[in-house]
Order: structure tokens, then C-alpha cells, then sequence
């Protein structure tokens, strides 16, 4: 009788026969040294990168560079952990207790390294297919938002050339609610004592975006407003 999917499993979008390598997969150096998953995220790296390089060579129609540039933002440690938070790899993942100690369910690196090793996971335990599927079900939407614009400038960087003209620079501020499978950021932005934007996104680095991007919005009017 083969075992009920686990939480992280029905997330994912796949269940593993192999249920060792699921356990691998989520196990960090400090949990294991020698079982850890760093071999399988070195696999996951090269499966997610191939996948994602076929996929926009299938679909895009973009030349070589742009490609490149759209790749590059979507297996990036940002993309890779706005991933792993949505499929909840923090509350899953085995840590020592001094990992756990200091926040490692919530550290960018460990749950990029870790959503990588799972889909080094996948392909082992189902092969190509399997693992494509996977992918493309959690990165098509930001696939399909990065090849849209793949050379445009980051919205926090636009944010900071337009302040800086004026003398002024950006400041954030932060907080994350909820459990890690289901955690949701709320950011604001404010320059010279005044909140120019706010904005909300499953990791830290996502709800500043949307909070420099809701300033330039509000940037943009004000500058129509004066014209």
C-alpha cells in the first residue's frame, strides 16, 4: 500500500514512488552531511535550466540575447524562492536545531537549494517529463510575465535612478504573516518622510517590487498631473 502524499507533495503537483528520495531532497547538510540534497540540487539546477531554455526556445520566437535575459530572471535565487514559498518547502525541509534556531525555514538560499533539489528528485524518480510538468505548472505564469519585457530594468532599480534625480533614495520596510507554506509579505516604500507605494508578494523581495512599482505608478501621475 503505497503512502498517502504529503503536503508539500500535493503542492508540488507530484507524488514520488521513491519516498527516499523525497526525504533527500529535504535534507540539508546541517540535518545530514552525508545525505544531504546537495547532489540533487546540482541535478535540479541543470533540469530547471534545460526545461525553461526549451520551453522559451518552443514558445518565445525572442532572438538568442533576450531569451538569455528571461531565462537568467526565472531560475535566478529570487525566482527559485518566491517558488518554494508558494509550495510551502520551508515547513518541509530537515534542518539541525541550530539551523532552525536561526530562521533557516526562511532563509532564501536554503529554499532555493532545496525546491532545486527536488526537481533533481523528480527527474530521477519519473524522468524528463515528469519533471517538466512540475516546472512549467510553478513558473509558467512567471515565465510568461518575464517574456514580456526581458530587457526591462527591475522596478526597484527604476525606482532608485528616478529618486536619485531629485536627491532623494527609496526606503523599504517589510513584515511576512502567515505559516511558510502559505506566507504573504507586505511592503512599503517612502522617500523624504513620504510613502509612496505599498505592495504585497509571496517573498520579501516580491512585495518590494510591487511597492516600487505602485511609486512609479504614483510618480508617473503626479509628473502628468504637473505637465
Amino acid at each position: 500500500m503505497s503512502e498517502a502524499p504529503t503536503a508539500l507533495e500535493r503542492s508540488l503537483g507530484y507524488t514520488f514512488a521513491d519516498r527516499g528520495l523525497l526525504r533527500r531532497a529535504l535534507t540539508h547538510r546541517s540535518h545530514d552531511p552525508e545525505g544531504s540534497n546537495e547532489r540533487l540540487e546540482f541535478l535540479g539546477d541543470a533540469v530547471l535550466e534545460f526545461v525553461v531554455t526549451a520551453h522559451l526556445y518552443a514558445t518565445s520566437g525572442r532572438n538568442e540575447g533576450e531569451m538569455t535575459k528571461v531565462r537568467i530572471s526565472v531560475v535566478s535565487q529570487d525566482a527559485l524562492e518566491e517558488v518554494a514559498r508558494t509550495i510551502g518547502v520551508g515547513a518541509a525541509v530537515l534542518l539541525d536545531a541550530g539551523e532552525e534556531e536561526t530562521g533557516g525555514r526562511d532563509k532564501p538560499s536554503i529554499l532555493a537549494d532545496t525546491l532545486e533539489a527536488l526537481l533533481g528528485a523528480v527527474y530521477l524518480d519519473a524522468g524528463l517529463e515528469a519533471a517538466r510538468r512540475v516546472i512549467l505548472r510553478h513558473w509558467a505564469l512567471l515565465l510568461a510575465a518575464r517574456s514580456e519585457s526581458p530587457g526591462e530594468r527591475d522596478s526597484k532599480s527604476r525606482l532608485q535612478e528616478n529618486l536619485a534625480r531629485v536627491g532623494l533614495a527609496p526606503a523599504y520596510s517589510s513584515q511576512g504573516e502567515g505559516p511558510d507554506h502559505a506566507r504573504v509579505f507586505f511592503a512599503t516604500v517612502s522617500a523624504g518622510g513620504r510613502v509612496l507605494g505599498s505592495g504585497t508578494g509571496t517573498s520579501k523581495k516580491g512585495a518590494e517590487q510591487a511597492a516600487a512599482r505602485s511609486a512609479l505608478d504614483l510618480l508617473a501621475g503626479e509628473v502628468g498631473e504637473d505637465a
